[in-house]
């Protein structure tokens, strides 16, 4: 089972990504104006995110490492934002999820 834990959380980071920053797009513009961070910003982060999580799926383990530790490290700094301006847990709980889960991706692979 263990074998397949990080397939499986590939598939789940990608399509939690492509979800987000695809179709719930108009969210994403509501949330990086209410943090007060310029569209740039916004345009950048989602580049590396939808690059990072294609990354994922390629053959290649290095590759699948390098998607993954981006997105960690986008977490971690979607975390700090959380933390700057004191949302709660609940809204911290996707960007903690998927720090975790690209953490076993690049532990695992």
């Amino acid at each position: 089972m263990m074998s397949i834990l990080p397939d499986v959380l590939k598939i789940i980071v990608f399509s939690s990504i492509l979800f987000v920053w695809v179709i719930r797009y108009a969210n994403i513009v509501e949330e990086f104006k209410s943090y007060g961070y310029p569209q740039w910003l916004r345009d950048i982060v989602g580049i590396l995110k939808i690059s990072c999580a294609i990354m994922l799926l390629n053959h290649s383990e290095q590759v699948a490492k390098v998607g993954a530790s981006g997105i960690a490290v986008l977490m971690l700094a979607a975390l700090l934002t959380h933390f700057k301006i004191k949302n709660p847990f609940s809204k911290m709980l996707p960007s903690l999820s998927l720090l975790v889960a690209s953490l076993v991706i690049i532990s695992q692979s």
